[in-house]
């Protein structure tokens, strides 16, 4: 299943739950995102033409990450970047959520595991503004 957050008309959060499956190769993110994020399935056999990616140069604005679940149970919690709540999500082991805007939170309901992927390089605090929940 694809779950698609939104915030008035502005996705913020696409999920893929571990329940997905679909064959071929799908992507879910919109070209102009700077993180693209998609789905495959390919029988066995299937071959993926050798390739390499051409260097290029691409401006980007906003840091986008997509987070894996490998264990446990996460709970998400979107924030405007007025800082005001909007809503809260659970994640569990399999699923996938990538960032794409606004802000966000998360609390471990469980001890869990996540592989995140974003873009670099990284800049430490001066890629974010940390708040305080009211």
């Amino acid at each position: 299943m694809i779950e698609r957050i939104k915030y008035k008309k502005e996705e913020i959060a696409i999920i893929i739950r571990n329940s997905y499956n679909k064959n071929g190769c799908e992507f879910f993110t919109p070209n102009f995102y700077s993180q693209q994020l998609g789905y495959m399935c390919h029988d066995a056999g299937h071959k993926i033409e050798p390739h390499y990616h051409i260097e290029t140069s691409r401006d980007v604005k906003k840091t986008q990450e997509v987070l894996f679940i490998k264990s446990g149970k996460v709970k998400v919690n979107f924030f405007t970047t007025e800082e005001v709540f909007i809503q809260s999500i659970i994640l569990e082991k399999g699923d996938v959520i990538l960032l794409a805007s606004q802000g966000h939170g998360f609390e471990m309901l469980e001890k869990s595991e996540m592989i995140e992927v974003k873009q670099g390089p990284y800049q430490g605090d001066k890629d974010k503004k940390r708040f305080k929940t009211k």
